[in-house]
């Protein structure tokens, strides 16, 4: 069995440590002892981007994706977005970024460069705030992939987002018609409740992890600001 060997660690703000580990040819981001993400297990992360994508009507979209991550999410909407599109991403772990310019810069490629994308070392929640004041133009889609699911594990700020209050936000944050986009690694009926409760048209869907129909299932749930 191949060991796991820790390449490097990062402090999350008023959270715990994540930890970059290679397996072999793969890389995997943990929190503790559990997995954030891999580079085995990364289908599901690009179809949140792509059945996003897929779901607006607008020749150039605003979109907010919450958390780098791996870039799987970045990658996956800038290959679906048009040419006058722009992908704002919120992360909050510096280190994060100094990794995919460094030992994930093959994964990273060259998408740091796209000029339809920005990397904010920012809260989402701060940048969701500052559309709904108007500070900044509001978004199309809001893409959420900062804990394993609507429950703010990887940060304690981060519940606020899935609250009846944070959900209202990511709403006005919107532009008529634009969509709430969540990951989770597992379903969660009452958070399907909370969507429909706060004004939003609720789709959820079961997307394997890995692209061959196999790995585990996980959860995106596309919220639509009605008209």
């Amino acid at each position: 069995m191949l060991p796991r060997e820790t390449i490097a660690t990062a402090q999350i703000p008023d959270g715990d440590e994540l930890t970059l580990v290679s397996h072999g040819r793969d890389f995997i981001i943990m929190l503790g002892r559990d997995e954030l993400m891999g580079t085995r297990m990364q289908y599901s992360e690009e179809q949140l981007a792509k059945l996003t994508l897929e779901r607006l009507d607008v020749t150039a979209p605003r979109v907010l994706i919450g958390g780098y991550g791996m870039g799987f999410t970045f990658r996956a909407a800038l290959a679906g977005a048009p040419e006058k599109a722009k992908v704002v991403v919120a992360e909050v772990v510096p280190e994060i970024l100094d990794w995919a310019k460094g030992p994930l810069a093959e994964l990273t490629g060259d998408c740091l460069e796209d000029p339809r994308g920005e990397i904010v070392l920012a809260d989402v929640a701060a940048l969701i705030d500052d559309a709904v004041d108007g500070t900044t133009q509001r978004y199309d889609a809001i893409l959420l992939d900062v804990d394993n699911g609507p429950d703010g594990i990887v940060r304690e700020g981060n519940e606020r987002l899935y609250t009846k209050t944070g959900l209202g936000r990511a709403r006005d944050a919107l532009n008529p018609g634009g969509v709430l986009a969540v990951w989770s690694a597992a379903p969660d009926h009452k958070f399907t409740t909370r969507l429909k409760g706060a004004g939003f048209d609720v789709d959820v869907r079961t997307v394997r992890a890995r692209p061959n129909n196999k790995g585990p299932q996980h959860t995106i749930w596309f919220a639509t600001r009605k008209r």
